[in-house]
């Protein structure tokens, strides 16, 4: 198997060797062709290219041999003027002489013009020979590439009518396979009819037994089946879709009534998911008051408030003819908020409804419980700073109190350091003043009035007492 790439959308299928050789084959003779139209453009290009070189090649040569004879020209009669005088003189010599050179040069003319058309014949002779054989040459090619062509082309419609052979084949074979198919899909499908209608058959024969079953059953004993199955039916999946879920009989007649079941289910953080109370009631539960579903209602909401569970659902098998019920989960929000009725068969779904639609809520209930708690702290977080700031202003206004008082004492000690400067600044002055007097005082003023002491400090101040050794 070979694995290609389609270059327009990029996509990768796979072909077989026989698929890719016949691509590989398509794409050499297109190359094949391409290559030989090239190869023949180019023969024909090459000769244009050789006609047009030699008749370029024989202009040339006669546009050199007819300049060769217009310089000799030329040159003849610039020596025809520069001798005017000799002419003069010898003009019938000249006259002659240059006839015949004319004569001469004519001759040689008309020899040139002869030998260039020659030379023009014989060129164009040998490129007529030199194209026929290029020609030749090419006809040959070309016979020869077109004996390949007609073997590829033969190649090619062989390897074309082995292909189809091998799609014809390939296709009687899926059409087979497909035949093949749509019989065994037949026999599926009749199989299966078949399976269907015995499993039919066989549930028509089990209602039609229960229906006797039920028929034969006390009254007693059909209220407990209808408990007992729905019990049954959550136990056999309690294990695999609810393990942590609490089901068990309401057994708590305190306030007066009680439903038959209550059904709590949490997660692994022991959050609550969903509860639900059920009662269950059938045929014989009937009475002259209560006969509908719509008569219980009122105190299963009842129940179920007292009991705190979030959902209520009557599994009822009354109103057995009511199409209403009997068409599937009933949903009686116009009589009482998350409130149900169902048929037992929808015992089971009905958990599994609300359960499956509390999860999805789970996460709003965490984060209101969080915002709750939230708001409990922050409630008490108010309480405690209501606490702080009554202390604190109790604590204030007792500082205040004591304050005010150091302050007063304050006041009263400054009155008393005032008095006591005060009576200090009077002691400093009276000091200043006794100071002044003790300067003031002399041996004259005191010894005036007393001439002892006056005779004595004389005494002393002409003898004075000499030094002691």
């Amino acid at each position: 198997m070979h694995e290609i790439i389609c270059p327009h959308c990029g996509k990768a299928f796979k072909i077989d060797e026989a698929g890719y050789a016949n691509i590989l084959k398509q794409v050499r003779d297109v190359e094949f062709e391409q290559q030989l139209h090239e190869r023949l453009e180019l023969a024909e290009r090459d000769k244009q290219n050789a006609v047009e070189l030699g008749k370029f090649q024989v202009t040339n040569e006669l546009q050199k041999i007819a300049a060769i004879k217009d310089n000799e020209i030329s040159e003849l009669r610039a020596k025809v003027d520069a001798g005017e005088v000799a002419r003069k003189l010898a003009v019938t010599e000249a006259l002659s002489a240059v006839e015949k050179e004319r004569d001469m040069l004519a001759n040689e003319l008309a020899q040139s013009k002869q030998d260039k058309q020659a030379a023009s014949e014989l060129a164009e002779a040998k490129l007529a020979i030199e194209l026929q054989k290029a020609l030749a040459t090419k006809d040959t090619e070309i016979q020869g590439l077109k004996a390949r062509l007609d073997a590829i082309e033969v190649a090619k419609k062989l390897a074309i009518n082995e292909a189809v052979g091998a799609i014809e084949k390939e296709r009687d074979g899926l059409k087979s396979g497909l035949e093949r198919a749509e019989l065994e899909k037949q026999l599926g499908e009749k199989s299966l009819k078949d399976k269907y209608e015995t499993q039919i058959r066989d549930r028509d024969d089990a209602i039609e037994r229960l229906r006797d079953m039920k028929a034969r059953l006390s009254t007693k004993m059909v209220g407990e089946t209808l408990e007992q199955h729905c019990e049954t039916e959550f136990n056999r999946i309690r294990a695999t879709a609810f393990p942590r879920a609490y089901f068990e009989k309401d057994n708590d007649a305190r306030t007066g009534s009680k439903g038959d079941y209550i059904f709590r289910d949490s997660d692994e953080a022991g959050t609550e998911i969903v509860s639900i109370m059920f009662e269950m009631k059938n045929e014989s539960d009937r009475t002259a008051t209560k006969s509908k579903n719509e008569d219980f209602l009122k105190e299963l909401d009842k129940d179920r408030a007292q009991k705190g569970c979030e959902y209520a659902v009557l599994v009822s098998l009354l109103e057995p003819d009511c199409e209403l019920y009997n068409t599937g989960i009933v949903d009686m929000f116009h009589r009482h908020q998350k409130m149900y009725v169902v048929r037992p068969q929808f015992f089971i779904p009905i958990i599994t409804l609300l359960r499956n639609a509390a999860m999805n809520s789970l996460k709003y209930k965490s984060e209101l419980a969080l915002v709750k708690a939230q708001n409990v702290d922050i409630t008490n977080f108010e309480n405690e700073l209501e606490t702080f700031k009554s202390g604190f202003a109790k604590n204030y206004d007792l500082a205040a109190r004591r304050f005010q008082t150091a302050i007063e004492e304050i006041d009263k000690s400054i009155d008393h350091l005032q008095k006591t400067k005060e009576a200090l600044l009077g002691t400093d002055r009276n000091l200043r003043l006794a100071n002044d007097k003790a300067q003031d005082v002399t041996i004259k003023k005191l010894t005036r009035g007393n001439p002892t002491m006056a005779d004595k400090f004389a005494n002393l101040t002409n003898n004075p007492p000499s030094d002691v050794e």
